[in-house]
């Protein structure tokens, strides 16, 4: 059964995700694939990360434009209807018979709800997650909301899609697709790791990847410099920082970030956008994580790293052995990096198992996207539990 698919991304991580299903996708001769960008993709301040996946030997097939040059919430409404305006665009010129997103940012529901409009059928991959400080929690939830086919991470989030109305029959739990993404990343050693990025990762280091606390109003500085606070307690820690994304009070962060780099060059480094194969092997090398990203949960299980998952903003995700939550304060934040560190910890961990990883994920996924009946109205019932 022929069909068009477009895929959305609109950053640098949720490509990474998305990459495994677009080289499945391609290969298939019964699917067009389309791709749609935008976001911090088409972003020079964000590093024009939609070059990547053209170097990868994919076609961009539409860019729309939608990200202001603030961090404000004011900004992200803003961009949402620029992106609205832009994506009805886009996809009454694709046409396709099914769009697939990934994942809970605004980006996403900009274009969720412009293809609801058009009664695009929606394909939503990690559904039913709960993250108890940021507004990816409401998103994430209306997009399932809006979605026909869904695709999930474990059986609770199964069982949360379902018990939102969805359909059993149209949820699949096939496991994370970024896990399945990491897998087909290239191994590079540490040496050439060190010598690609520019920074020697030596006998302790700290990866750290920290966004805004979204449900917060003003917190971005205060929490982040207790962060750093803390990290500056660690004597002899090399730390490697990831920016964050186009989020309300982003920028806060990430001038921080460059400010302690300035002030320490001899032992810290941080990047705009790390790239997939960086940022992937950098996790098999770190002696830590700390953060409070999704990658930091869900990720990280796969190589054993210990981490420390910092405040409420992933609050409520399954998590593996690896992972240390801890509250927002200097003192609790310093315990539990002392405690992922140590070799104890590392040892303790020898054992363990990703909850999140299942085999051929984005191979599963893409058989679905090619073969389930789509029906031709997007009209759907409410599945009562």
């Amino acid at each position: 059964m022929f069909r068009r698919i477009c895929v959305f991304s609109g950053g640098r991580a949720e490509y990474g995700l998305l990459k495994p299903l677009l080289d499945e996708l391609k290969d298939c001769s019964d699917v067009e694939l389309k791709i749609l960008v935008s976001g911090t993709h088409l972003s020079r301040e964000f590093g024009l990360t939609y070059k990547e996946i053209e170097r990868d030997g994919f076609i961009c097939d539409e860019k729309v434009e939608m990200i202001l040059s603030s961090d404000t919430s004011i900004s992200v409404c803003k961009s949402m209807g620029l992106g609205m305006i832009g994506f009805s665009e886009a996809l009454t010129r694709i046409k396709p018979d099914l769009l697939v997103i990934l994942g809970d940012r605004f980006e996403s529901m900009a274009v969720a709800t412009t293809a609801v409009i058009c009664r695009i059928p929606i394909a939503h991959i990690q559904g039913g997650e709960k993250t108890l400080g940021a507004f990816d929690e409401y998103i994430r939830h209306s997009i399932t909301k809006m979605s026909f086919l869904h695709f999930v991470t474990t059986n609770e989030y199964f069982d949360r899609v379902v018990q939102l109305g969805e359909h059993p029959d149209r949820v699949f739990n096939f496991g994370a697709i970024n896990v399945d993404a990491m897998k087909k990343v290239r191994i590079l050693t540490k040496v050439k790791l060190e010598k690609a990025i520019g920074f020697s990762l030596e006998e302790r280091s700290l990866l750290v990847t920290y966004h805004p606390v979204t449900l917060e109003n003003g917190t971005a500085e205060e929490n982040f410099m207790q962060i750093l606070e803390a990290i500056r307690s660690f004597d002899n820690l090399r730390v490697v920082f990831t920016k964050t994304n186009a989020d309300t009070e982003g920028r806060v962060i990430n001038k921080l970030i460059d400010q302690y780099v300035d002030d320490n060059q001899n032992n810290a480094i941080s990047f705009t956008s790390m790239g997939q194969l960086h940022y992937i092997n950098a996790l098999r090398y770190v002696s830590a994580v700390a953060g409070n990203s999704s990658s930091g949960i869900i990720e990280t299980p796969t190589f054993k790293v210990p981490t420390v998952n910092i405040g409420d903003r992933e609050k409520g995700r399954v998590i593996a052995d690896n992972v240390i939550n801890c509250d927002q304060n200097v003192k609790s934040i310093r315990e539990a990096l002392t405690t992922v560190l140590s070799i104890q910890f590392k040892k303790s961990l020898h054992k363990m198992s990703n909850p999140y990883e299942q085999s051929s994920t984005a191979k599963k996924i893409s058989c679905i996207l090619q073969d389930h009946k789509i029906p031709e109205t997007t009209k759907k019932e409410f599945y009562d539990v």
